[in-house]
């Protein structure tokens, strides 16, 4: 057997891509999964952005290599979007860059920005990526501390007592995954002013912006970020696409042609069918919005009852599509216990350790379940 990098060595298979193999063997053996442990949405995109979609196939040069840069329009549709939902004015020629999903935004700044021995902050619990990539790339991860008494937010004033000079980037994501915590404007500032003083590049990954939140936020939205953060989004969440993959990345033109360096060594562009859907979505009124919330809100209510029924207690104020509960005291670990109610519930829901040893004791539910779902999972109890 060919020899492996040695960069493999420090990173283990994603959690779920192993444990859906599991589940799936489960279904194979005649199981009745319930499976409440992964945002895939289960919903389709609009019937406009369908139609786009089929439309565009038919384009002349749709199937040629598309711009590393992706259509302008494209652009102007992300810039549009940005000023008039988040209120942040953003240049399309040069402050933009369209992505093939967030996911693969993080490995990119990664490789921009890090240097082998680079520091990088964490979030302790946070998405399991951020540690990986960063490990891929040879940097060093460094965890600071989310906890439910600071309402999942870094202790600012703890982190700056410490020797943050090798710290290159910070990873912050608001609104929260997996808590579904969300920040102030005013603690949006605190972090930026963190990252000023220390000289570090705040990114902050914000795909839960429009999922049962009243008053979606941009840190590009805080007077003089733009120079010191960079701002992943996506149309996964949002709008339903998440198989589609098409994320985005702002920040000032520097960070961007940094990024996009990267990105045009690594792939052609994102096909023209799927950008020209992306404009369509990103175009919809406030009814699509709405209506979305209309559906998660009949869920998120189910999945509180399934949660109360185990005991646990959640955060009715969490936004985003996951309930995360606390277990209540003296439960199983919480790997422990979603393995009891995987083999004796036939229910899977994801364990808050996979995010970070903070999650120790939570669990987490994914909205991306029908209701009828829910309710026959209610019934198992």
């Amino acid at each position: 057997m060919m020899k492996t990098a040695d960069r493999l060595k420090s990173v283990q298979e994603y959690y779920f891509s192993k444990k859906l193999r599991e589940v799936r063997g489960l279904i194979a053996e005649g199981k009745p999964i319930i499976n409440m442990g992964i945002g895939s949405p289960d919903l389709a995109p609009s019937d406009i952005v369908l139609d786009t979609l089929k439309d565009a196939v038919t384009d002349p040069g749709a199937s040629q290599y598309q711009s590393y840069q992706g259509l302008p329009e494209l652009r102007e549709a992300i810039a549009s979007f940005y000023e008039s939902k988040f209120g942040v004015v953003a240049n399309p020629a040069n402050e933009i860059l369209p992505l093939m999903g967030s996911k693969e935004g993080i490995m990119h700044i990664s490789m921009a920005f890090l240097n082998s021995g680079d520091e990088v902050l964490l979030p302790n619990p946070g998405y399991p990526t951020y540690a990986s990539v960063t490990k891929l790339v040879e940097a060093v991860s460094r965890t600071y501390d989310l906890k439910a008494e600071n309402d999942w937010f870094p202790n600012l004033e703890a982190l700056s007592k410490q020797d943050l000079s090798k710290v290159k980037l910070m990873w912050v994501s608001y609104p929260h995954m997996p808590t579904g915590a969300t920040a102030s404007k005013e603690q949006l500032a605190r972090l930026l002013t963190f990252a000023k003083a220390h000289n570090i590049l705040l990114i902050n990954d914000n795909p839960y912006s429009f999922v049962l939140s009243k008053s979606p936020t941009s840190i590009l939205g805080i007077e003089g970020a733009k120079d010191h953060c960079l701002e992943l989004n996506s149309l996964s969440k949002t709008f339903n696409m998440a198989g589609w993959r098409v994320g985005m990345l702002l920040g000032n033109k520097e960070n961007i042609n940094a990024v996009l360096k990267v990105k045009s060594n690594m792939d052609s562009g994102m096909f023209y069918g799927i950008q020209k859907g992306a404009i369509a979505a990103l175009q919809s009124g406030t009814d699509w919005f709405s209506s979305l919330d209309e559906i998660y809100n009949r869920r998120r209510k189910l999945l509180f009852e399934l949660v109360e029924k185990l005991g646990a207690t959640y955060d009715r104020n969490a936004v985003g599509m996951f309930v995360w509960a606390k277990l209540p005291k003296g439960s199983k670990s919480s790997e422990a216990y979603i393995d009891y109610l995987l083999h004796t519930k036939d229910i899977f829901i994801a364990p808050g350790t996979i995010f970070g040893s903070n999650g120790e004791g939570y669990i987490r539910f994914s909205l991306c379940v029908k209701e009828e779902k829910i309710k026959e999972a209610i019934d198992r109890f």
